[in-house]
């Protein structure tokens, strides 16, 4: 029997078509069943109003994976990576639906583009016909794409750290952020990670908003010394690194209800803060089991209650302004450290700006 070429998801008010809808994107494992590229599109339709909550408004990269997730498949990051089988895509694609939204955005570089702004659920849906897995939203609205509306904590475990090692740190951010007054809220990152959440006024551009994040990671380490905000890796030894980067232009993280690209089909899954006190592995969370948890409720239902001040965690900056490493792909900022590794660095031969010198 032919395989079916196309079939049609109601996703909203719109019938989105689905091309290749067979096509087995991930494989079944011995907890999960093989999920096609339709059973995507419909988990996406099925998501609705929380993978809506997430993404609405918000310029959002697309993580592709047109050929699905197999073991040795590699996902592209640079030039170097021709042959790789998936992709991120920051620019709308030519011959997008009219229905699909768009808004200029800003790289670290100054070059603009104009990238995906889902308004409505069909598009998430539009973009699994086109092989996405993972969303990536920027932490800003189209309305203002220069100051971001919410702060991104990104718990990054290292080797030699558990799930449950993560899990503390994020019980203990909690605290952090309820004795700033700030309400949070957690997911899963889909993988061995967590993120913490919380909606800012959107009064501050992207510096600030990661001296903040900065500030809070500083915070944090002095509450529980398996956390590290070290950008080498070589510094980080068995800890919970606070990647404060995450919240620099253009840098984004998986979001709530995402797909993420390994075996199982799991979920970056919004949780509450007892859930994940209880939970004790991540990948229990997948497109059969989120589709599910729907019925009761999005856990972060009232993200959008409150924004709150960022001045407290700012004041928190000042008073320990020490700079610390963007990404390699922005412009050198000023303050920032010497972008070498320190087991590389002769300390001779860089001045107090972190420029070469020569000895």
């Amino acid at each position: 029997m032919a395989k079916a070429s196309e079939a049609f998801v109601q996703a909203g008010d719109r019938e989105v078509r689905v091309s290749s809808p067979e096509r087995v994107i991930y494989e079944a494992t011995a907890d999960t069943p093989e999920v096609t590229k339709l059973m995507v599109a419909q988990y996406f339709a099925d998501a609705g109003e929380g993978l809506m909550r997430a993404l609405r408004d918000r310029p959002t990269a697309l993580e592709r994976w047109p050929s699905g997730v197999r073991e040795g498949f590699t996902l592209a990051t640079g030039p170097q990576d021709k042959d790789a089988e998936a992709f991120y895509q920051k620019r709308i694609a030519k011959g997008a639906p009219d229905w699909v939204e768009s808004v200029e955005i800003t790289f670290p570089s100054g070059r603009k583009a104009r990238e995906i702004c889902p308004t409505e659920i069909a598009v998430p849906v539009w973009c699994a016909h086109m092989g996405t897995l993972t969303f990536h939203p920027w932490p800003v609205r189209s309305a203002d794409v220069d100051h971001p509306d919410e702060l991104r904590i990104d718990l990054d475990p290292q080797p030699g750290t558990t799930f449950a090692d993560v899990v503390r740190v994020a019980l203990v951010a909690r605290e952090l952020f309820a004795d700033l007054g700030v309400r949070a809220f957690v997911k899963t990152s889909g993988n061995r990670g967590v993120h913490v959440f919380a909606r800012i006024r959107p009064e501050w551009g992207f510096p600030d908003v990661r001296h903040a994040a900065i500030a809070f990671g500083r915070e944090l380490e002095k509450r529980d010394d398996g956390v590290t905000t070290a950008w080498w890796k070589e510094e980080r030894g068995e800890r919970i690194f606070v990647d404060y980067n995450q919240n620099t232009r253009d840098r984004t993280i998986a979001s709530a209800y995402s797909l993420r690209p390994l075996p199982g089909a799991p979920v970056s899954t919004p949780v509450t803060w007892e859930e994940l006190a209880g939970l004790s592995d991540a990948r229990a969370l997948n497109l059969f089991t989120v589709t599910e948890r729907m019925a009761d409720g999005d856990p972060w239902a009232e993200i959008d209650d409150v924004a709150h001040d960022l001045t407290p965690l700012l004041e928190l900056w000042e008073a320990d302004p020490r700079e610390l490493n963007y990404p390699p792909d922005h412009p050198k900022m000023p303050g920032e450290p010497p972008r070498v590794q320190p087991s590389k660095k002769v300390a001779e031969h860089w001045d107090a700006d972190g420029n070469r010198v020569e000895p």
